[in-house]
């Protein structure tokens, strides 16, 4: 059954999937087969700012991974593009969950391609938590990915599912950290930022550390509009600090999108979600 099919059936059900790849294919694919797939998700996912050309880069991968299970590239891309479609094309909260719900699935496959985690967990008396010490430099993209797809998840979930998850997203983020501290424009600094900032008070709020994580990822690269919407959206408005969320908000809307043309697309969603807070200001802060 094709994954679209599958994410209209989930609904907001909770993540399914194990840590688990797909059996090998009993037939050897055609290499010109593979090199054809492979052509079409690359075109497609080049064009990945279009919503139509994000599901055609998905069926593609979805169908490359098929003849390749233990391939990290193509799983990574499955799980990055399910995360995309949420993060920056659905608009609906129900769409959204069932979208990050289906990352993490392709997430879970992604990090099953280390063995070693894998024969942990087959243990019985480890979790995914204490399990992440497997992992290894090749898994930073599952490991960020994964963990960026459980948190929104979580959190579009409601305070019970994120208390719930977030042993693993902040076990998997420190080991990403503890890795490859700058991937993804300084991702695990982002996280932890938005971290410090977005959990309660009773489980550790801390704004002074979430700004320094925040400043760190910024000065690291200054460009990337994700950080400066998060900064805005996370800790201006939980310090109730207009002044910052209206300079960083409108200075990312005034932002050019290719100043990173690897990420012009997902520039382009953040230069959205910028303008989405900027006309829920009156909400957001008391006066």
């Amino acid at each position: 059954m094709s994954t679209f099919i599958l994410l209209a059936l989930a609904g907001c059900a909770k993540p399914a999937g194990t840590y688990a790849i797909a059996e090998l294919p009993t037939q050897p694919v055609a290499s010109e087969t593979v090199s054809t797939l492979k052509a079409e998700a690359e075109a497609a996912w080049a064009n990945r700012g279009d919503k139509a050309q994000l599901q055609v880069a998905l069926q593609k991968y979805e169908a490359l991974y098929a003849t390749n299970p233990s391939d990290r590239d193509t799983a990574m891309h499955l799980l990055r593009g399910w995360y995309f479609l949420g993060d920056g094309h659905e608009t609906e909260k129900e769409a959204q969950i069932a979208a990050w719900a289906t990352a993490i699935e392709w997430g879970k496959k992604c990090l099953a391609i280390n063995t070693e985690f894998t024969a942990l967990l087959a243990k019985g008396d480890e979790t995914e938590a204490t399990a992440a010490r497997a992992f290894q430099a090749p898994d930073v993209p599952c490991l960020y990915w994964t963990s960026s797809s459980l948190g929104k998840w979580a959190k579009a979930s409601g305070i019970g599912t994120t208390l719930k998850y977030l042993p693993t997203v902040k076990a998997y983020i420190t080991r990403a950290g503890e890795l490859e501290p700058t991937y993804y424009y300084s991702g695990p600094d982002r996280y932890w930022g938005a971290y410090y900032s977005a959990i309660p008070s009773f489980a550790g709020q801390d704004l002074t550390r979430s700004r320094e994580h925040f400043d760190k990822a910024i000065a690291a690269y200054p460009d990337f509009l994700g950080t400066h919407v998060l900064l805005a959206g996370e800790w201006a408005v939980k310090k109730q600090d207009k002044e910052t969320f209206e300079r960083e908000l409108n200075w990312v809307i005034q932002a050019p999108s290719d100043r990173l043309v690897e990420v012009a697309p997902e520039m382009e969603a953040e230069k959205r979600k910028a303008a989405a807070l900027l006309a829920r200001e009156s909400d957001l802060f008391a006066n």
